[in-house]
């Protein structure tokens, strides 16, 4: 009798398990720079997207909130495991649009996922919506991605304009607050993603009427910035904002020390400078920079700090920008699959399309989740951090702030 019972009791999981060893995975590919100049972003973001999966397919009952991944495998498709296939498009965007290709007609993915350079974004996610394949993009922020009226994009990430509103909103609270800002200069590698990001910060400065004494474009990956610190350093900015990839970010701070010359205030535009590569190399250079995050780690049991400590415990490291944007669009994916039932294009993109994820399913800074028309999330947002000490820390808006902004920055002085 009490092996029948104990039987019937281990009956249900039995059968959970068989069920989900029947169905077939899920494949999703996955596009990062895994080598190049953003290999170390690339990195972080494969931990993430690893890290994502590992939750979902085994399943972590503690996580509250989620809508997705506290039950093994995707319940909407009989307990399926996500299966992520990488490849490695080395920021190089033609070798990003012939990889989305093999994905899609060799390994037959059910959706692409990435890219973290908007150059490589653009000619990925137009190859996908040749194919009807929905593209999840967790991180790209160039406007352009999202304003070709394509079908089967769906952007994540805050873009351009949000950062631009951000960044004016701060600066204009550190005003009021009695500091100088009187003008600023942006600096901005000349790809998608610089250009873009550029353009929105000049726009949303001219609306809130502050200056833009100087814009200094320059070649992403070049060997010498020495004449564009001269150029900033003839102006002398209140506030410098850098949009940069990290090998550039590193040059320009090395370089401004080199030619003595330091803003009262720079802000970082994320990427190089939330790249795993910028803090370890230039050190106690960069003390007060102020740099965007949509990362912050929250109070002891929170959703996001039980899934950072899954993250540390896998990577040993605490999530960051890069790896938070990640993981939180590896879950809207995942929630779509979940909620299609299926893994045809036009039920996914369906299911996408519906998608209206809560604050409290969030474990980054986003309000939510919920794509326009166009196929950006318009609940997305972001905080920004400043480098005190050696890490950063949250210190804006004040409803999120860990710590009070130091102004001026000090840099190496």
């Amino acid at each position: 009798m009490m092996r029948r019972r104990t039987l019937l009791l281990a009956a249900p999981a039995v059968i959970a398990a068989r069920s989900a060893a029947a169905a077939p995975a899920v494949k999703v590919g996955v596009m990062f720079p895994l080598t190049g100049n953003s290999a170390a972003s690339g990195a972080e973001a494969k931990a993430a997207v690893e890290v994502a999966a590992e939750i979902i397919n085994t399943g972590h009952p503690e996580l509250k909130g989620l809508t997705v991944g506290t039950t093994a495998g995707l319940p909407g498709l009989g307990g399926a495991r996500i299966e992520p296939i990488y490849v490695d498009h080395r920021g190089d965007p033609s070798m990003a649009q012939s990889l989305a290709l093999k994905l899609i007609t060799g390994d037959k993915v059910a959706a692409l996922f990435g890219s973290y350079q908007s150059s490589t974004a653009m000619t990925a996610t137009a190859v996908a919506e040749r194919y009807g394949v929905p593209f999840v993009v967790a991180d790209s922020v160039a406007a352009n991605i999202t304003g070709r009226g394509f079908k089967y994009t769906f952007r994540v990430t805050p873009i351009a304009a949000n950062f631009a509103d951000s960044y004016m909103r701060f600066l204009l609270d550190q005003k009021k607050a009695g500091r100088r800002v009187q003008d600023v200069a942006i600096v901005n590698e000349n790809t998608d993603y610089g250009s873009s990001v550029g353009d929105a910060i000049a726009a949303e400065a001219a609306k809130v009427g502050l200056p833009v004494s100087i814009r200094v474009p320059y070649s992403a990956n070049g060997a010498d910035v020495s004449a564009q610190v001269l150029q900033l350093k003839a102006k002398n900015p209140s506030v410098a904002l850098f949009v940069s990839y990290a090998s550039d970010a590193i040059l320009f701070m090395r370089t401004m020390k080199t030619l003595d010359y330091l803003p009262p205030m720079i802000i970082g535009d994320s990427a190089g400078f939330s790249d795993p590569a910028f803090l370890p190399t230039v050190g106690n250079l960069a003390n007060g920079l102020v740099n965007r995050s949509v990362w912050s780690k929250g109070p002891p049991g929170s959703l996001s700090a039980q899934v950072n400590a899954i993250y540390q415990a896998k990577t040993g490291n605490e999530i960051g920008d890069v790896s938070g944007r990640s993981l939180q669009a590896f879950f809207v994916l995942a929630d779509a699959l979940n909620r299609a039932g299926s893994t045809d294009p036009a039920k996914l993109q369906a299911a996408l399309r519906a998608t209206d994820m809560p604050r409290s399913a969030m474990i980054i800074g986003y309000d939510g989740v919920k794509f326009d028309a166009s196929g950006q999330n318009i609940e997305s947002a972001t905080y920004l951090t400043q480098l005190q000490g050696k890490a950063y820390v949250t210190i804006w808006p004040a409803d999120a702030a860990v710590a009070k902004v130091q102004w001026p920055m000090t840099g190496w002085r």
